[in-house]
C-alpha cells in the first residue's frame, strides 16, 4: 500500500473516531434496543475476531467492542475510572464500549437490596461520557451465546476474582478463552463504603430531609423520633443565629475599637509631642523651686520664751520632780534645689548629716 493511501485511510480514521466522540458527548448513549444501536450491531462483522495482539497493536479492521457488567448502584467516580480504563485499554484500536447493568429482581436475588431502582441505574450510565451502549437486564454470568448475540470481543473488569456461592470466580471462563482484559478498582471508593456513611450518620441526614420538607412517614420516621429531630433542628438554628449576632458584634466592637483607640493616639501625640512635654517639664521644674524656696524649716530651734518657760516650770516642780529632759536640736539641713544644665533634673539634700535630736539630763 502507498504511502499517500495510508496518509489517507489514517485521516478518515480520524475524522470518524471525531464524529463518534461528538455524538457520544451531545447525546446519551443509546440503549441496545435503540435503532442506533442495532445500526452498529449489524455493521460489525463478527466472523472475523480481533485477538489481543491485534487489538494491542492496532491492526484491526474494525471496533473493537468491549463489554463490562455490574450493578453501578449509587453511580460514583469509581465506576466512571472503571468505564474510562475499559475504553482506552487498546489506544491504537477503536473501542466500542458497552456496559451491561442488572434488574432489580436479579440484583436482589444475588447480592441483596439497592438504594436506586433499575431504571435510574440505567439512566445514569447513559450519561457517562465513555459509554457507547447500554444493555438492561443483563445476566449474572456471561455466557457464549451472550457474546455471540451482542458481537462482543472482550469483557473489561478488575482481575480480583469475583467469588459467589456457585464459584470461585465469576469471569474464570472469560479469562481461560483469553477474551479478558483487566482493569483496575478504585480504592476507597465504593458503593458500600457510601451506604456505610449514611448508615453512620443517619440523625444528621435525616435531620436534613426533615428541614427540607420531607414528611416523618417519606422518611419512616416515627412520631418521638420526628419531634426530637425537629427539636434538634430549631436548637442548632438558634445557636446559629446567636452565634451569628456575637460575631457581627465582636466585628463591629473591634473595628470601633480600633478607631477610637488610632484617634487617642493621635490626639495624644499632638498634646504631648517630645516638644510639648519638654515645655510642661520645663513650667513644672519651675513651680517645684518656688515651692521650695518659700517653706519655712520644719525644725528648728527653741526661741527664749519657751526656755524660760521651761524654766519656770521645773522652779515649780521642787525637788521633788523627775529631772525634766531638755532637748537640744541641731540647726536643720535646709533641702534645695540642684539644678544642672543637662535636660534631667533631681531633688538632693545639701547637706550630709539630716537633722538628729540630742537629749541632755538637766541637773
Amino acid at each position: 500500500m502507498a504511502p499517500n493511501q495510508i496518509t489517507t485511510i489514517s485521516l478518515e480514521k480520524e475524522v470518524e473516531v471525531a464524529k463518534q466522540v461528538v455524538t457520544t458527548l451531545c447525546k446519551p448513549a443509546p440503549f441496545s434496543t435503540d435503532p442506533e444501536a442495532i445500526a452498529e450491531r449489524e455493521a460489525c462483522d463478527y466472523s472475523h475476531r480481533i485477538t489481543l495482539d491485534m487489538a494491542r497493536n492496532g491492526t484491526a479492521n474494525r471496533k473493537i467492542r468491549i463489554y463490562t457488567d455490574g450493578i453501578y448502584d449509587l453511580f460514583h467516580q469509581g465506576h466512571a475510572r472503571q468505564m474510562m480504563q475499559a475504553k482506552n485499554i487498546f489506544p491504537n484500536s477503536e473501542v466500542y464500549l458497552i456496559i451491561g447493568a442488572c434488574s432489580d429482581e436479579l440484583t436482589h436475588s444475588m447480592k441483596g437490596r439497592t438504594v436506586m431502582t433499575d431504571v435510574e441505574r440505567y439512566e445514569a450510565l447513559r450519561h457517562c461520557r465513555y459509554v457507547d451502549e447500554i444493555i438492561r437486564d443483563a445476566p449474572w454470568k456471561i455466557t457464549d451465546e451472550f457474546m455471540e448475540k451482542h458481537k462482543i470481543d472482550f469483557v473489561a473488569q478488575d482481575s480480583t476474582p469475583y467469588v459467589t456461592q456457585d464459584c470461585d470466580d465469576l469471569y474464570k471462563e472469560i479469562k481461560e478463552k483469553g477474551y479478558f482484559v483487566a482493569t483496575e478498582r478504585t480504592e476507597g471508593v465504593s458503593t458500600s463504603a457510601i451506604v456505610a456513611r449514611i448508615v453512620r450518620d443517619y440523625d444528621i441526614y435525616v435531620r436534613r430531609n426533615l428541614a427540607r420538607g420531607y414528611s416523618a412517614k417519606e422518611l419512616n420516621v416515627s412520631f418521638l423520633n420526628e419531634k426530637k429531630f425537629r427539636l434538634q433542628n430549631k436548637l442548632d438554628e438558634m445557636k446559629n443565629k446567636g452565634k451569628k449576632v456575637i460575631d457581627d458584634v465582636k466585628g463591629d466592637f473591634i473595628q470601633k475599637w480600633e478607631e477610637k483607640s488610632n484617634e487617642f493616639i493621635r490626639a495624644f501625640l499632638m498634646l504631648f509631642g517630645r516638644d510639648n512635654l519638654s515645655q510642661i517639664w520645663d513650667k513644672s521644674k519651675g513651680r517645684i523651686k518656688d515651692a521650695l524656696h518659700k517653706r519655712s524649716p520644719s525644725r528648728g530651734s527653741l526661741s527664749q520664751s519657751d526656755e524660760d518657760e521651761a524654766e519656770t516650770s521645773d522652779g515649780h516642780n521642787g525637788n521633788n520632780s523627775p529631772p525634766a529632759k531638755r532637748i537640744q536640736r541641731e540647726s536643720t539641713s535646709h533641702l534645695s534645689l540642684t539644678s544642672d544644665d543637662d535636660d534631667e533634673e533631681f531633688l538632693s539634700p545639701t547637706g550630709t548629716n539630716f537633722p538628729t535630736l540630742e537629749f541632755t539630763n538637766s541637773k
